[in-house]
């Protein structure tokens, strides 16, 4: 960083205007401002006395890599209470996730890959849980200021909320465990949190604001804002520090940029009432309220006691979730205590996040041709500075062989029309009919690819069509109804939009349709308020008829060949039969089926169309469950709905509701319609769960 506008800073962090460092070093006003517009450099004698005006000393004023000790001190700021008497008890957009790994991994990932800096290279993003305890705890809390916020929490504890119960349960795993989990997420060739610190950019819209997704590609996964949310959902205390390099300077400077954020719910301490968000920062000179803090750059030694060091200078940025805590993890896991989370929870959090990122970044992870991965991805533990989990890369190829597979092959140019022998990847195109703009003409037909190859155990559930968009990004993930018995086991791909290559027709307005199309939690194609808006209210049948139809191509792709038989051999098999008496084999008792697939679809009534698959047990072909749809809430009992057609599709009828199968059936089909007069809210502002009910009474 230039002399001049290093000491500007030092000037105005410190309060001190030109004329008070000119009076204090014994010159003129205008020697200052000579320095400070770069018309002039002070001698050496003259620095000596700058460094003791500003309290520091001549290796800082040289180097100017950080600020001079003079400068206003690092603590936490708290948002007043509204004059209004406003209360906010907790940030709404942390509800929307689930304080879960893998939904962390899916967010935080993704951001990463959406602000991939140098396109012709991966984004690289590491995982690191780090347990504390002992020593390194205390030394931790003292850098954080820890009793500054100890009162905050305390009063954050006592409330009977969600919020105020997940914080009490924070401090008394640190405490009593003498135990503190920080996760901590570094991306490099990413852009970091560029920006003013209150104007519209990256790091205003990471730091101070909700619902801003500042996204830098139209390919982009997220749309809402909602993805940075889950940092601070996966803290018991709210708490996440940031430490950015910048790929462009930002006050002249581009590594080490600091700030911290947590998010409590309204409190009182000490008589005062706080409003809820709190900076971890350096009060603003410039602002008229002296509780607003800002970013500001540290030093190496700082950022190391912060557990926030970097590994280069490469553009990035290190999110520390302290007190990270993983609820799925502790359910899968113990038998000793339910209600405690064990010391080896990080070794499941660990491999959850492996799992999750193999499962969501397959596709961003796999090059081929010319075309490099998007992504590079891997995970590590350690334990007060120690690794006891060595670091882990993410390999495709091992996670998802198959699905890799195909669109290894789809980038390298080698796929088939037809599969002919075990290895290949079928390809083929299927149209999406890209409406225009507040329904006026159309947007052009776009020509998604679908990609078909046979399935490996490692894959996981077979028959399965990923779809993805953008920069490969699973969106969801069906299963393909109507396939024939017999059909061999497969997995199938489809690239939409911009994951489509960039020779596909209308990949742009494609990707802007389907992006349209996704709820916050970009998990599925369909109706949402945005897609009405921006298209009109029938756009959504356009994505329909692309599942249709990309179901169709791929049953077309795995059809078995249709073989002639032997005209003597068939009369002679019917002249046969196997001789002996048959006995009867004796069976255990079968489970209840089990709903395996769902598909669904909101038609022009506005009802849920739905049709869905059901695995039957060996000798379970005699119970008789009842289907059963209800809305999906987020809190509260699911409202029941009626069906207004329930209907019979494969290996089984409906008898006054009730599912009846046919004997020796192992899967079976039915379709079923609500009844949009029981429907409490529209099904388009909505989530439809079905579910099969069965008792005692529901057995033959």
């Amino acid at each position: 960083m230039d002399f001049g506008p290093w000491l500007a800073r030092q000037l105005k962090q410190s309060s001190m205007s030109q004329a008070d460092l000119a009076q204090r070093i014994g010159l003129t006003r205008a020697a200052v401002s000579a320095w400070i517009t770069g018309r002039a450099t002070p001698r050496e004698e003259t620095i000596n006395r700058i460094a003791e005006a500003l309290g520091t000393d001549l290796g800082t004023i040289h180097t100017r890599t950080t600020d001079t000790l003079a400068g206003l001190p690092v603590s936490w700021y708290h948002r007043p209470g509204h004059a209004d008497g406003g209360r906010e008890f907790g940030n709404a957009a942390a509800f929307a996730f689930e304080a879960d790994v893998e939904v962390l991994a899916r967010e935080a990932t993704q951001n990463s890959l959406d602000e991939r800096f140098d396109l012709a290279q991966p984004v690289r993003v590491r995982y690191t849980l780090h347990e504390l305890s002992g020593e390194a705890l205390s030394r931790f809390r003292d850098e954080i200021r820890w009793d500054d916020l100890l009162p905050h929490y305390e009063a954050a504890a006592e409330q009977d909320q969600k919020v105020g119960r997940m914080i009490a349960a924070g401090l008394r795993d640190m405490y009593d465990r003498d135990r503190l989990v920080l996760l901590r997420i570094d991306d490099y060739n990413a852009s970091g949190l560029t920006g003013d610190d209150y104007e519209t950019g990256r790091f205003a819209a990471v730091v101070r604001r909700q619902l801003d997704s500042q996204k830098s590609v139209s390919g982009a996964g997220g749309s809402y804002g909602l993805g940075k949310a889950t940092l601070w959902a996966t803290s018991r205390l709210g708490l996440v520090l940031m430490n950015s390099t910048l790929s462009e300077p930002h006050e002249g400077r581009t590594e080490r940029r600091l700030i911290g954020r947590l998010d409590l719910p309204w409190r009182e301490v000490r008589g005062k009432p706080w409003a809820g968000p709190a900076w971890f920062g350096r009060p603003d000179p410039d602002a008229d309220n002296v509780e607003v803090a800002r970013s500001w750059w540290a030093d190496e030694e700082s950022v190391e006691r912060l557990y926030l060091s970097r590994e280069s200078a490469e553009p990035g940025t290190s999110f520390l979730i302290v007190g990270a805590h993983d609820v799925a993890s502790l359910v899968e896991g113990t038998e000793r205590n339910d209600d405690v989370e064990d010391d080896d929870s990080v070794h499941r959090m660990h491999h959850r996040l492996l799992e999750a990122l193999g499962r969501n970044f397959w596709a961003a992870m796999t090059g081929g041709g010319t075309q490099r991965p998007l992504l590079e991805a891997s995970v590590r533990t350690l334990r007060n500075g120690v690794e006891i989990i060595p670091e882990a890369r993410v390999d495709p190829r091992v996670t998802q062989p198959s699905r890799t597979r195909a669109l290894q092959a789809f980038l390298d140019g080698t796929t088939v029309e037809r599969l002919t022998e075990s290895g290949q990847v079928a390809m083929a195109t299927v149209p999406l009919g890209v409406p225009g703009l507040a329904g006026r003409g159309s947007g052009g037909e776009h020509r998604a690819v679908v990609l078909v190859t046979e399935a490996e155990d490692a894959d996981g559930k077979p028959n399965r069509v990923t779809s993805m968009r953008g920069n490969r990004m699973t969106v969801k993930v069906g299963w393909v109804p109507g396939l024939p018995v017999g059909t061999n086991a497969f997995q199938a791909v489809l690239l939409a939009g911009n994951a489509a290559g960039d020779d596909a027709p209308f990949a742009d307005e494609a990707e802007a349709f389907l992006r349209a199309s996704e709820p916050p939690e970009h998990d599925k194609w369909g109706q949402t308020e945005e897609l009405r808006m921006l298209y009109s209210p029938s756009a959504y049948r356009r994505i329909a008829a692309l599942t249709t139809q990309t179901n169709k191509v791929v049953r077309d792709l795995v059809a078995l060949p249709t073989k002639k038989r032997n005209g003597g051999s068939e009369r002679l098999r019917k002249r046969l039969a196997v001789g002996g008496r048959k006995t009867a084999r004796p069976t255990a008792a079968a489970g209840p089926p089990t709903l395996e697939e769902l598909d669904a679809r909101i038609d022009g009534a506005g009802a849920w169309c739905v049709t869905a698959e059901v695995r039957i047990p060996v000798g379970g072909d005699s119970w008789r469950p009842t289907p059963v749809a209800k809305l999906d809430v987020r809190s509260g009992p699911r409202p029941i709905l009626a069906w207004s057609e329930l209907v019979a599709v494969y290996n089984c009828e409906v008898v006054d509701g009730a599912i009846h199968f046919a004997p020796g059936a192992r899967t079976a089909t039915f379709r079923g319609t609500t009844d949009v007069s029981t429907h409490p809210v529209r099904a388009v502002f909505s989530g439809l769960v079905v579910e099969l009910r069965t008792d005692k009474g529901g057995r033959a």
